[in-house]
């Protein structure tokens, strides 16, 4: 029993000194594995120390105490760290350290990341706490980095190596300093990173970010920003935009699926007070071979200096490259406001899309504001199709003062916007108290022959009242009219193949007055008279020729208000206005109908209506043969009758 007891004792201690022995045997290789990630540091130009290290084998735990690293130019930087601890520690190969946990606590780091002028980014963390993490052992093996550029792209390249189920930081302060002229910080609270792997973030959130900014002259504006989201972040991505070896790639990149905000609030000591509901951008992207940052930066004028013409033709068109280079799905942003003096600004919604640098619609929804003194309200304004890359361009053409813009450069933009959208308009009619009302206008044109389009559609209704001070509305007034609404229709194009230019659709309506339509057509229209030399478009004029004419007119009072207006200049009663009027479309009636016989089927139908208003007038022309448009013109101001003579017309009426 005793021999048995001793053996037992014997095998106790042995098993202990073993223990121990591989322990400081562990001690002993996890400093020199620290040691050398640091001298790699060393060995690439920066400095760097670490002070105690210490493994505990029981729950494989390694823990670093007071690390330091600077890192040398192009972007100087450095970093301390009061502690590093990593429990649940394992090594799944040779080349990759795993941990349960890492801890990381005291974190301070000073980067400058701008010579002129002189900016510096300073962070402190308190806690960064990192779960079910794997990463090399070692730092990849990093190229020389002679630009800010490159270091990036290192830094995201080296990340592409992490795996983490999740990273969070209770809290986060960043100053923004150096020789700046104005400088701030951001406070973040619940910094929160899930599903990190092979250079992408699953989701990113952060609870809160305090913004306090310094302005001039003295003063301090603070913004707060509420639970902002970023998911399926792709740090490859961003890589590829440093990447001069990508600089002919041109397929798309998505950096991120979403990102999305709560409510932002922006406070200067001024006065001014600005929020915004939330903001939602999705699926944005890039493509390399037209977003080369790299490219960009290196043009970009030292502070102070003033750019040459060429260098700033130069740095717009890079500019719109990057426009070239982006693709936004979707972004929105919803429910600003705004105080100011004269009360405040109220936006419901700012909307758009982006992609190979076209807008395909901006638009503003539910405006309401106050200019000067008076409500303004709109439901909607869009632009559509805006080509922002080629406005940039065309804008840098512009960029020498001594050098106007020509008429063709200037009607050239219109080519860069497809249409213009406007609803729901409310806005003050001059001093008269009352508003106008716009439901709707659309503007839309396209099919650019040079700078001109051959297709125009424009649409509107809208509605305002009568100006008792203007003498050309007093018609109005004195029947008893405040208000005239507009109801507007009018498209026009030409066909190339056929030559034929044709306005169509007419469509008029004047409130409670008159409806109109018609349809206009001229044949024979060559494509050089779209031109804005004066001579050749006259010159390609002559060739043209006169279409057919329709015209139906639909009386809605505008009968009865010319005929009391008649009576009253006259003093007259209205059925004796009425008789006058009739005869005098008589008597001119029988002077024309010697030239052309199908007058007086106009003037029988004019009396009719006349006499028994609200009903409808139509009329036809067609012309006899070819009829030159210019010749037409000068016939009308010289000689209107003859000029009818060219036309077949036909009238009728009805209800």
């Amino acid at each position: 029993m005793v021999k048995i007891l001793i053996g037992l004792v014997v095998a106790i201690v042995i098993a202990a000194g073993g223990f121990f022995g591989f322990e400081r045997y562990m001690q002993h290789r996890v400093e020199g594995e620290v040691e050398a990630a640091f001298e790699q540091i060393r060995a690439a130009g920066g400095k760097a120390s670490h002070g105690k290290v210490s493994f505990d084998l029981s729950t494989r735990t390694v823990t670093v105490a007071d690390i330091a690293a600077e890192t040398a130019a192009p972007m100087p930087a450095s970093v301390k760290i009061a502690s590093i601890t990593a429990s649940g520690t394992r090594q799944p190969d040779a080349a990759r350290f795993a941990a349960d946990t890492i801890e990381v606590s005291g974190i301070e780091v000073d980067w400058g990341v701008a010579a002129e002028p002189a900016a510096r980014l300073s962070y402190k963390v308190p806690r960064i706490t990192v779960k079910d993490y794997s990463g090399p052992t070692s730092p990849l093996r990093q190229p020389p980095a002679s630009s800010p550029a490159d270091a990036y792209r290192s830094a995201l390249e080296q990340f592409a190596g992490v795996t983490a189920s999740s990273a969070m930081a209770p809290t986060l302060a960043l100053n923004i300093g150096g020789a700046m002229p104005t400088g701030g910080d951001i406070a973040y609270s619940g910094l929160k990173f899930h599903g990190i792997k092979d250079g992408r973030i699953a989701a990113m959130n952060v609870d809160e970010a305090v913004i306090t900014f310094s302005t001039q002259p003295g003063g301090k504006t603070t913004g707060t920003l509420s639970n902002l989201a970023a998911y399926d972040f792709d740090a490859l991505a961003v890589a590829a935009m440093l990447d001069p070896q990508k600089a002919n790639d041109d397929q798309y990149y998505r950096l991120y699926r979403q990102i999305s905000t709560g409510a932002y609030t922006l406070a200067a000591e001024q006065g001014l007070r600005v929020r915004v509901d939330g903001i939602t951008v999705d699926d944005v992207a890039m493509r390399p071979s037209r977003l080369q940052l790299p490219a960009l930066l290196a043009i970009i004028p030292p502070a102070g200096t003033v750019p040459t013409p060429e260098q700033a033709r130069d740095l717009i068109d890079k500019v719109a490259r990057l426009y070239d280079g982006m693709r936004v799905a979707n972004a929105e942003m919803r429910g600003f406001s705004m105080e100011t003096p004269q009360g405040p600004i109220k936006l419901s919604a700012i909307r758009f899309n982006l992609e190979n640098g076209k807008v395909g619609e901006f638009s503003f929804e539910g405006l309401d504001a106050r200019f000067p003194n008076a409500p303004v309200r709109v439901g909607r304004f869009a632009l559509k199709s805006l080509d922002i890359a080629n406005l940039l361009r065309m804008s840098a053409q512009f960029s020498n003062p001594a050098q106007k813009p020509s008429l063709d450069q200037l009607l050239g933009m219109l080519a860069l916007l497809e249409g213009v959208e406007l609803k729901g308009l409310v806005a003050p009619y001059k001093n008269t108290g009352k508003p106008i009302n716009i439901d709707t206008v659309d503007l839309s044109w396209g099919q650019f022959i040079g700078p001109i389009p051959s297709r125009v559609r424009l649409t509107a209704k809208m509605a305002g009242p009568v100006d008792t001070r203007d003498p050309a509305q007093m018609p109005l007034v004195q029947a008893g009219i405040d208000a005239v609404a507009l109801d507007l229709d009018l498209g026009a194009a030409w066909t190339e193949s056929s030559r034929a230019f044709v306005l169509e659709p007419v469509a008029i309506e004047l409130g409670s007055l008159l409806k109109a339509t018609a349809r206009l057509s001229l044949a024979n229209v060559p494509r050089g008279v779209f031109s804005l030399n004066p001579v050749q478009a006259s010159s390609m004029a002559a060739q043209i020729e006169a279409g057919a004419l329709e015209l139906a007119l639909r009386d809605l009072g505008a009968v009865d208000l010319a005929i009391a207006q008649f009576a009253r200049a006259q003093d007259i009663s209205r059925d004796a206005a009425r008789r006058a009027i009739v005869d005098n479309i008589r008597a001119n009636g029988e002077q024309i109908a010697g030239s052309n016989p199908d007058a007086v089927a106009v003037v029988e139908a004019l009396i009719r209506l006349i006499e028994n208003p609200g009903q409808t007038l139509i009329i036809k022309l067609t012309p006899l043969g070819k009829v030159p448009a210019l010749q037409l013109i000068q016939l009308l101001q010289d000689e209107p009758i003859v000029a009818l003579a060219q036309f077949r017309i036909e009238v009728s009426t009805g209800l």
